[in-house]
This record gives structure tokens, sequence and C-alpha cells, in this order.
């Protein structure tokens, strides 16, 4: 008689970290941090190369081929997975390509995955196969994280010769709006900084009552003393139960009169990961990121880790 299997096991077998690869620099700094992220979580890695074919009027031009283009994109997945094993041996390793349209089967991919782990220039803009509205639509429509790793300036050197970006070492950034503070990005942020075993460094950015810009007055420093002093206690609220959930995480806090999108610019230089959430909207109009959120995507000196909410 064969056992059946515990439905737990069964759960974590089909979880992965998959990152979207197309041969970029980008692409392997996104498959080196998923592949370090994966031995911290215990999970397997799996490698999606998305192949678009080829316009039928390329397609007759000699070097620019359908069967041609797709052995190229097959060498990047194969390459890919050979050092992602080589550089982390005893790492499950598993490739996948796909045929069609990549921000329809990136988004769909994420669906079935841990978390979504993708290339990006940063500042700028998105390059490689996030270039125009392809990246932008796979984190606006993905009810899962998705991380943005940069490649450039900002990379360093991992233990096995391959560039990563953002400092290892570095706190976990997890910006956070007190009005409406939801789960996921939180316990996102908390996990994280555990799993690294680093600080976590929440901040929190405010303006000042509405009235001041209606009649152009000027801040009062008792009545900013008063206003910081409120968000920092409501910061701290917010985050009461999740110290009780993770006592072992070291959590620093930043209340600050300042744009959202600045305070977290700021905050990511020497960060290891930075989080983010995004409200999941379901209507007509079609789903988007959110501007601190796009911001941050855009000029974050640390990977970005943006997580959907309701």
């Amino acid at each position: 008689m064969t056992a059946s299997r515990d439905p737990r096991e069964v759960e974590i077998m089909s979880r992965t970290i998959t990152v979207g690869v197309d041969g970029s620099a980008e692409s392997r700094a996104a498959a080196e941090w998923a592949a370090r992220e994966a031995r911290l979580r215990g999970l397997p890695v799996k490698l999606v190369q998305v192949w678009q074919p080829v316009p039928e009027p390329m397609a007759e031009a000699p070097l620019l081929g359908a069967d041609t283009h797709q052995h190229w994109t097959e060498r990047i997945l194969r390459e890919a997975a050979d050092a992602l094993r080589s550089g982390h041996p005893g790492l499950e390793v598993s490739t996948e390509q796909l045929t069609g349209q990549p921000a329809e089967l990136l988004t769909a991919a994420a669906g079935e995955a841990e978390l979504l782990v993708l290339g990006s220039r940063g500042l700028g803009g998105l390059g490689g196969f996030l270039l125009g509205s392809v990246g932008q639509a796979v984190v606006a429509h993905s009810e899962r994280p998705v991380v943005l790793i940069r490649s450039g300036e900002q990379e360093a050197v991992g233990e096995h010769g391959t560039a990563v970006t953002g400092d290892p070492a570095g706190p976990v950034v997890l910006g956070l709006d007190v009005r409406a503070p939801d789960a996921a990005p939180i316990e996102f942020a908390f996990e994280a900084a555990e799993r690294g075993s680093v600080p976590l460094r929440v901040v929190h950015a405010w303006n000042p009552p509405s009235y001041y810009y209606s009649y152009g007055m000027a801040m009062d420093p008792e009545v900013t003393t008063t206003v910081a002093r409120a968000h920092a206690a409501a910061l701290d609220e917010a985050l009461r139960p999740w110290r009780q959930k993770h006592p072992g995480v070291e959590v620093v806090t930043e209340s600050r009169w300042i744009s959202p999108s600045l305070l977290l610019v700021e905050a990511s230089r020497g960060a290891s990961l930075v989080v983010v959430g995004r409200r999941v909207r379901r209507s007509p109009v079609g789903a988007h990121i959110g501007t601190v959120a796009h911001a941050v995507l855009h000029h974050a000196a640390a990977p970005v880790a943006v997580v959907a909410h309701d």
C-alpha cells in the first residue's frame, strides 16, 4: 500500500523561486540573487525564458531566422542553468522555455511561484526583456511578490565570483503607510530580515495637515513636533504584533516629513532589499504599479520587492 503524501510536503515541492532570463547582465544578476534566496528558503530555482516568435518578414532574413533565434534562446537558458549549478552545488535548478507574449507568460509564471525575480537596469528605465512596458506589466498584474534586481555600478562580487547587487549584510528596508498597513508586505519584510539575519529598517513618510497647504501657513515648530510624534507612535503601534511574532528581528524605525519615494531611495543605499507594497486593483481601467513603487523601481540602489496586497 502506498502511503499518502502529506499535503504540506506537496505544497513545499511545488514552490519555486522563478527567474526570467534573457542573457543580459541584469538577468544573470537576477539568477544569482534568486539562487542565494533559494538556499536561504530551502527551495529550488526555476529559470524561465520566453521565446517570442520572429515576425514572418524578419524570419526570412538569413541571420534572423526563427530556427536561429530559437537556438540562441535555448542556449541562453542552458548556460544560465549551468552557471547556477556550478556556482551553487546541490541547488536544484530546472528550466522552462515558453513561447508567446513575455508579459503574459511571466505574469502567469509568477502566479505559480513563491516569488518571481527579474532583472532591471534601475535608474533610467527598465531593460532586457523589461524594455518598454513588459516588466511594468508583470509587476502591475502579478499577485505574487516580484523582485527586481539591478546590475551596474551597484554590483559586488558574490562568493562564487558572480556579480550580485545590494549589500547582503545590509538591512531590509520596508516602506510603510501607517494609515493602511497591510500584512503582506510587512510579513515579507520581517521574514526576509529573519532569513538573512540582518536588521529591518521600517521607514514612514508623512505630510503636514492639509489645511497648512490650503491657507499657505508655515508649520509651527511645536505643531511639527506634535505631528511627528503622532506619526512615530502610529508606526510603532502598526509594527507591534510583528515584533512580537518575530522577536529575533532587530527593528529600526524612521518617520520623517519627506516624500515617500525620496525616503525609500535614500534608505536603499547600503540595503540588502527594499520592500514596497502594491494595492491590487481589479477594475476595467487596468492595473498599475503606484507612484511610490514606480519611483523606487527606477531609482533604488538595491533589489526591490513589490508585494501585492488587497
